[in-house]
């Protein structure tokens, strides 16, 4: 029997009418589909798809379990090192990670993976909703600061191991960039709260509302009797180009463009009280999965035409390879070799013209991307009236102001070793985008995973 090459494609909304509302676009794996694509692994000896996953999901067993239709078996497996599968199956750039590593790859498509983990995820969810084992508690508390990907990720593993786990979240709201970042269409947040129950019911306490930094320091968790403290705040803080004019109206950071749109619901309006004014004409600035979850938001929300610009080509896009198919798709418009380099208002404040400039591609800069070189003369007034800033994030500076000791970057990132998350202060431990940079889901979760065994070993007093 001769394997097939290509994997199983997943059905997704038509493009014209997803368009129009904010259900989630990729449908998902039927069972049969599933069985199918599993049948595709090889189960190879040295399984390197493994090492591609910053979670150290075992990946050939779980899809065994699958070709062998006990989805049941492929949950437990996966469960076991994974604590937010649904997420990791719809946001994880798997291309770039374990798929990249399979052996299938070299003639042919990988296996989906990715799909397979959303589809058994999905699958436990619906059918079984998995309860966690009893652990014997350790009686000792850990306070994590900060319930997105990488502090849930510690949280949870923690939780498992018997440590009194409390996450301090800033939000009404528990998941961070999850909630506030990741549109609806592409993770539903019913399914991040379904993930977040599963974290509760491992015995973590998630006190929402409460500020590190203003509620209470991180000197204080540890007075009140923590005994260590993970950091897991993420990268909130967006970057803007100080350019003239980007003070006016209708000009906004992704960062409240989408909080407003995800978390806020504002495309639920009147029935949520967060309006959101939208142009017919609207200029995204970036081209990452933020702007790109941008410019197909702005045009569910009722835009006439969305553009991304970006100052390098098609092939620098750092987005992945699917957000720009569906945006594409669904009709978002690329401007390539542009960027702004002025607004324009009318009488009342509100962004009218974009004054943009072309530019050329260079020699490689750090990044390993050819670095735009400005045209002179280039500079031509393209009209938008909505415009959305998507060119990265810094570290959410609160917590390391209000820390003494801790030492950060020049970029004010917080200094940690890479291997355990241990910062200059002894009992503090951080992870994820506040360490990095803005990075992708799945890496904050391997670092808040990488940190809990760290915690483990300094609170057990055990060698490395």
């Amino acid at each position: 029997m001769s394997l097939r090459k290509s994997r199983v494609e997943m059905p997704a909304q038509d493009p014209k009418e997803r368009v129009k509302n904010f259900k989630e676009v990729a449908l998902g794996y039927t069972s049969e589909m599933a069985r199918e694509e599993a049948s595709r692994c090889l189960n190879c000896k040295n399984p390197l798809c493994k090492k591609g996953c910053p979670v150290e999901v075992d990946i050939p067993e779980f899809i065994s379990a699958l070709k062998e239709d006990d989805p049941a078996r492929a949950a437990k497996i996966l469960k076991n090192k994974n604590n937010l599968p649904a997420i990791c199956g719809r946001v994880c750039p798997q291309e770039n990670q374990c798929e990249m590593h399979c052996i299938l790859g070299k003639k042919g498509e990988p296996v989906a993976i990715g799909r397979l983990e959303r589809f058994v995820a999905d699958w436990e969810r619906e059918q079984v909703n998995l309860k966690p084992e009893k652990v014997e508690t350790i009686n000792k508390k850990v306070a994590i600061i900060g319930s997105g990907p990488a502090g849930l990720t510690a949280a949870a593993d923690l939780a498992k191991l018997g440590y009194q786990v409390t996450i301090f979240e800033a939000l009404h709201v528990p998941g961070g960039v999850l909630m506030y970042g990741i549109p609806e269409f592409r993770l539903p947040k019913e399914v991040v709260q379904q993930e977040i129950n599963y974290i509760k019911k491992l015995g973590v306490d998630i006190q929402v509302n409460f500020v590190v930094g203003k509620t209470a320091t991180i000197a204080d968790l540890l007075e009140e009797g923590y005994d260590a403290v993970f950091i897991g705040t993420g990268a909130g803080l967006p970057n803007f180009m100080n350019l003239p004019g980007e003070n006016l109206n209708g000009i906004y950071s992704a960062n409240e463009f989408l909080t407003r749109t995800n978390l806020m619901k504002a495309y639920l309006f009147p029935q949520y009280a967060t309006p959101i004014k939208i142009g017919k004409k609207v200029a995204v600035i970036g081209a990452g999965n933020v702007a790109m979850d941008a410019a197909r938001t702005a045009l569910r929300l009722g835009a006439e035409e969305s553009y991304i610009v970006y100052r390098r080509s098609a092939e620098e896009m750092p987005a992945r390879h699917e957000e720009v198919e569906h945006a594409r798709e669904e009709g978002v418009q690329f401007l390539f070799l542009t960027s702004p380099v002025a607004y324009k208002g009318d009488e009342k404040g509100h962004v009218r013209a974009m004054t943009c400039q072309k530019f050329a591609l260079g020699d490689p800069d750090e990044s390993g991307r050819r670095k735009p070189v400005a045209i002179p003369g280039s500079e031509f007034d393209m009209e938008v009236d909505t415009v959305v800033v998507a060119i990265g994030q810094g570290p959410n500076p609160l917590v390391p102001r209000t820390t003494p000791g801790l030492i950060l970057t020049k970029k004010g990132n917080i200094q940690a070793d890479e291997e355990t998350g241990a910062t200059s202060l002894p009992n503090v431990f951080a992870g994820g985008d506040i360490v990095t940079g803005a990075a992708t889901v799945i890496l904050a979760m391997g670092a808040g995973k990488k940190a809990a065994r760290a915690i483990h070993r300094y609170l057990q007093g055990i060698e490395k």
